[in-house]
């Protein structure tokens, strides 16, 4: 393992209790960073900040990305706790329900937008002042490889995934100056819990897709982040960076 400098940094990773968020949360310990993890499932967040305190120093805060009171809420416990927030991970994300998207239901299609888009924008907005105050900041938000081809039967995921990478290009143009990074991860299917919420038709279609030959490893996705949010990744910014096993090669 390669290792990254994120010593003394205060990290936040939503839906960090487990998948890619978890495995991100290991590898900035590992890394020298304190975690933060913001996840809805408050009991299980609870148990992998347990497993996980062997390695350094992590809490976890009930938080619902599409509620803006309850982000905001853990953005205060965050910074009271630990005084500050250098890197926010926007991984927290639902996939919904397979289905045409003239027979998709107005609830699923609103529930994916909320936690998948408009959770990322609440998270960036709650947190970035204190980024510019202090005049630093790392921000990845996972986006998918959906965001830029589109899975059919996935029309509101692919939509909310494609949103993600735009607003990723339009908030860094606009924290440039203030040495805040802000990119985006378009990973492939990976080995999670979220794979739960659709079909096998589904997962065998992505599965196809992919010149890999096999689902993304969490670690690989823990890998390529630690290294994105680490003040060695001074220039880049607004990019999309590609996880997703040679699908997408742009």
């Amino acid at each position: 393992m390669n290792q990254i400098d994120l010593q003394d940094r205060v990290a936040v990773v939503t839906g960090g209790a487990q998948g890619i968020g978890r495995a991100v949360a290991e590898r900035f310990l590992a890394s020298g960073a304190t975690v933060a993890l913001w996840d809805q499932d408050i009991a299980l967040a609870e148990q992998t900040a347990e497993q996980l305190s062997s390695s350094g120093t992590v809490m976890a805060l009930s938080c619902d990305v599409a509620d803006l009171a309850t982000v905001e809420a853990a953005t205060a416990a965050t910074c009271e706790r630990f005084g500050r927030i250098d890197i926010l991970i926007n991984n927290a994300g639902i996939a919904g329900p397979s289905a045409k998207l003239w027979e998709y239901e107005l609830a699923d299609w609103q529930a994916v937008i909320d936690i998948d888009l408009t959770g990322v924008f609440y998270c960036c907005r709650a947190v970035i002042p204190g980024m510019i105050a202090q005049n630093y900041g790392r921000i990845v938000n996972v986006s998918s490889v959906a965001g830029k081809e589109g899975n059919p039967n996935a029309a509101p995921y692919s939509a909310a995934k494609a949103g993600v990478i735009a607003l990723t290009r339009s908030l860094s143009k606009e924290v440039a100056e203030y040495d805040i990074a802000v990119n985006s991860i378009t990973p492939a299917t990976a080995g999670t819990r979220i794979l739960e919420q659709i079909s096998q038709e589904q997962i065998d279609y992505m599965l196809t897709r992919i010149p890999r030959g096999r689902l993304l490893k969490v670690e690989e996705a823990a890998a390529m982040v630690a290294w994105m949010v680490s003040a060695e990744n001074s220039f880049t910014t607004g990019a999309a960076f590609d996880l997703s096993g040679g699908r997408t090669t742009y």
